[in-house]
């Protein structure tokens, strides 16, 4: 989100020396990286759990490489935002501990990390294409990178667009995922994928406008723009929309890939949707989840919700038996 989708945490980032790779691994935020478990979304929900082994095992393959191709082209995002926001960062009271602003890596190492990564990243897309017959993964894989681009440079600094930015790049996400199986993204996961990610990217913006206070212009050109009461609403139409959207998906689509017959007992699973909502929005106004993502990980109610729902998916899945390619 912030720095191309994901920011520095409000406590201080790894501080003194570190050899080069230690520096290198660092700026490439690698606990930012849990964002592209959405690439995952199209295996789960295009019935991929019901193949046989020996059929979904090159698909799992596929889209375990695309969640590493996107793992290092959003390490690339990070590294060009920090080159490109190094003055500003010195003067932050946590970012200033970043590699770039602390000194630990030069301009000219970072751009070559940067560059490194995001050719090689877009290079392994298209050879991925090819071996799964998927040339729209290679697009998707171009469209990332550019709208990431084009946000730091300039869809950052305008209200409400900035986060609309976002959003859509975890849709890319999940389009991408699609496409490397090969099959058609779904118009309800888009749309849900759309509005939790806008529902995250509000709660984000909220977080550092209250964190930095006065000095929210300083650092963000674009907070002075949104005040707590406007993205508190926003985030209620954002989180309310996710609920709804998600409900209507269940009880409405199909299910004909991701069960094995027309079923609306997806609906099952829409207490631990508005569960994760309502526990993601209680840690957003409580701690620093907004900017953190990886602490996730560390809540317990939250951690067990996501069992829950994951194992709930598995059973329905099953009970449609096995599928077929």
């Amino acid at each position: 989100m912030g720095g191309g989708e994901g920011g520095c945490a409000p406590r201080p980032c790894a501080r003194g020396g570190g050899t080069k790779v230690r520096v290198a691994i660092e700026i490439m935020r690698p606990h930012q990286w849990v964002k592209n478990v959405f690439v995952f979304a199209g295996f789960i929900f295009a019935g991929r759990l019901r193949w046989p082994l020996k059929f979904m095992l090159p698909d799992l393959l596929g889209v375990i490489s695309a969640f590493a191709i996107f793992c290092f082209l959003s390490s690339a995002v990070y590294i060009i935002n920090d080159i490109l926001d190094m003055e500003r960062d010195r003067a932050h009271p946590q970012k200033q501990y970043r590699p770039l602003p602390s000194g630990r890596m030069s301009v000219k190492e970072a751009w070559v990390l940067a560059a490194g990564l995001a050719i090689g990243s877009l290079l392994a897309a298209s050879l991925l294409s090819w071996a799964r017959g998927a040339p729209l993964f290679a697009a998707a894989c171009g469209a990332y990178f550019t709208l990431m681009m084009v946000y730091s440079l300039a869809l950052r600094n305008i209200a409400i667009v900035d986060v609309l930015a976002i959003a859509v790049g975890f849709v890319l996400r999940v389009v991408a995922g699609c496409w490397v199986l090969p099959v058609e993204a779904s118009p309800w996961l888009v749309v849900c994928t759309l509005l939790l990610a806008l529902f995250m990217a509000l709660c984000k913006r909220r977080h550092e406008l209250l964190a930095l206070g006065d000095d929210a212009a300083r650092f963000r050109g674009v907070l002075p723009e949104y005040s707590p009461g406007s993205l508190d609403q926003m985030i209620s139409i954002a989180g309310a929309s996710t609920l709804i959207a998600y409900s209507l998906y269940t009880f409405t689509a199909p299910h004909m890939a991701a069960l094995g017959r027309e079923s609306p007992l997806l609906m099952v699973t829409i207490p631990f949707v508005a569960f994760g909502l309502f526990r993601y929005l209680q840690l957003c106004y409580r701690t620093d989840v907004a900017v953190n993502p990886e602490a996730l990980f560390s809540d317990r109610p939250m951690m067990i919700n996501l069992a829950l729902w994951v194992i709930t998916i598995l059973l329905l899945t099953s009970l449609g038996g096995p599928g077929l390619p």
